[in-house]
């Protein structure tokens, strides 16, 4: 499926770790909303926003799609537009959307394996969220999804970007754990795969009713030779932006391939 992304080899993918709330009302979307519009005048048509995991907890009919649609028109680029609960029949599933910058619906992608307490409202997927946007190929895995290596692995060719929509959970008292656990398998997948490795994520200052958010959100990218920019966290910001440079992307597996050290010869 083709999307507005352009055949440059150098995009930036927008990450989002805004403070939310556990309620379904407009409040989670006016909060992205709001941090978006004012990095607006710095988005550009090719760019990509990464939304974060079930930020919209109202179940009202095509509600989630027409807003997500609205935003992307709004923002005038392609989003990985999170997820949210989606309900068929007796059960639901946690699904989302990719959207370009004139509303057109790109692809759909499905969470597959559901995380603990999750279990009680939502059943398994089924859809792997492969999409090709212009030339590049996306995976979408949504937080939990991202954990399990055989999901990767059926990918019918290397992404060049995992997106992970995300809404972590710690059992500790401090994010700190989480936040490492996170980082270490995002460089490992990024230099494993040979992919970019985006994360978005509720802010560990968010209201969950269960655990507490960790605020995991941030990018890995295996292509630097400093250590310190092999991930890089979003911290405390609400909003950042980071370059795909797919040229840099390619002279990496190149470079692996000829050690023989690439996980898939193409």
């Amino acid at each position: 499926m083709a999307g507005a992304l352009c055949h440059g080899d150098r995009v930036k993918i927008w990450l989002v770790q805004p403070a939310l709330r556990h309620e379904p009302s407009d409040h989670n979307l006016e909060v992205i909303r709001g941090h978006l519009r004012a990095v607006r005048a710095d988005i550009a048509p090719e760019d990509i926003v990464l939304l974060p995991e079930r930020f919209e907890l109202r179940e009202h009919g095509t509600l989630y799609e027409d807003a997500m649609v609205e935003l992307a028109r709004e923002l005038g680029c392609t989003i990985i537009a999170g997820s949210h609960r989606e309900p068929r029949g007796a059960s639901a599933v946690n699904t989302g959307l990719v959207i370009d910058g004139a509303g057109t619906i790109l692809g759909r992608y499905e969470k597959l394996r559901p995380y603990g307490a999750e279990r009680q409202w939502v059943t398994p997927g089924t859809l792997l969220g492969e999409i090709t946007i212009a030339s590049r190929r996306v995976l979408v895995l949504v937080c939990a999804d991202f954990w399990f290596v055989d999901l990767v692995l059926r990918a019918s060719a290397p992404p060049d970007l995992i997106a992970v929509p995300a809404l972590s959970v710690t059992r500790q008292s401090t994010p700190d754990y989480s936040r490492a656990l996170w980082r270490h398998l995002a460089v490992a997948r990024a230099y494993e795969f040979g992919s970019f490795v985006a994360v978005s994520d509720w802010s560990h200052r968010s209201a969950l009713p269960l655990l507490a958010p960790a605020g995991v959100a941030g990018f890995a990218d295996p292509t630097p030779r400093d250590p310190e920019r092999l991930f890089q966290p979003l911290g405390e910001r609400p909003v950042a932006a980071f370059e795909l440079d797919f040229e840099a992307l390619e002279r990496f597996r190149a470079d692996r391939r000829s050690r023989g050290f690439y996980f898939r010869d193409e």
